[in-house]
């Protein structure tokens, strides 16, 4: 039987990003959003902040499915002290416990974008939940399954929209989700996950929530051993990353650009 190659899809060409160039569209109007997007320990969080800065006035919203849950912090890294001074939003916004979806993040990225808007600020969108991100840039109705209405779609969201890919090496990037993850673990995520099940969060809700909260939780109850939990839980987390960067890679053959960046 011939061998099976393990064909690995090339990685997207980096470019360097003409920051002047894209604040001279922003003020022209050309573009009205900026989304920064990546896989998991990609650095967009810290590239986003970054960007803030260098075009000045800008207001940063979450595109995390997570990081909407308060408590839920170490194991969603939201790493706050990152933003420093720039403002973000659509953080810490649920309970954990509660189920908040695609439908009420469309609902509260409207919300927020008319309110940096109208106090003359600049909205980026950043993170790596790509249901969330194509739910706010696209002219899709994820909620009925069909494209929307010209009157209810954004106006030329995807056309307007800069998008920007954090951009690292598998091999860089599986490492440094090793290191984040061991790190967390020894910042007391474990005791986190514990609080919220003392606290009355389900145990089957929190292991809905996936990853670092499905693992820990089966830790906790007793069904895997620590080096199964550790071990587990970052092979999940590499796929986790590959299946981000397929979504990604799947906007792009829909027809959207994504400038690609090493960061």
């Amino acid at each position: 039987m011939p061998k099976v190659k393990n064909i690995i899809a090339e990685l997207p060409t980096a470019e360097v990003i003409d920051v002047k160039a894209l604040r001279e569209s922003i003020s022209r109007g050309d573009v009205d959003l900026v989304c920064v997007l990546g896989p998991t320990a990609s650095g967009k969080t810290r590239y986003a902040v970054r960007l803030a800065g260098e075009i000045g006035g800008c207001e940063i919203i979450s595109a995390d499915s997570r990081q909407v849950y308060r408590g839920m912090d170490i194991g969603t890294g939201k790493d706050l002290a990152e933003y420093g001074d720039v403002p973000y939003h659509l953080i810490d916004i649920a309970e954990p416990g509660t189920q908040y979806n695609v439908h009420r993040f469309q609902e509260d990225f409207q919300a927020v974008v008319a309110d940096i808007r109208a106090r003359g600020a600049f909205p980026i969108l950043c993170g790596g939940t790509g249901l969330y991100i194509t739910a706010v840039t696209s002219s899709y109705d994820f909620v009925n399954k069909k494209p929307l209405s010209a009157a209810a779609a954004p106006s030329d969201a995807r056309s307007k929209t800069y998008f920007i890919g954090t951009l690292v090496s598998r091999e860089e990037r599986n490492a440094r989700i090793d290191r984040r993850l061991d790190a967390r673990l020894q910042e007391g995520m474990i005791d986190e996950i514990k609080g919220l099940l003392d606290r009355g969060v389900p145990a089957e809700t929190l292991i809905s929530y996936g990853l670092e909260y499905k693992f820990v939780t089966l830790y906790l109850l007793g069904q895997l051993d620590y080096d199964s939990m550790r071990t587990g839980l970052a092979t999940a987390i590499h796929q986790f990353a590959k299946r981000q960067m397929t979504w990604f890679r799947g906007m792009e053959r829909s027809g959207v650009r994504i400038h690609w960046t090493e960061v």
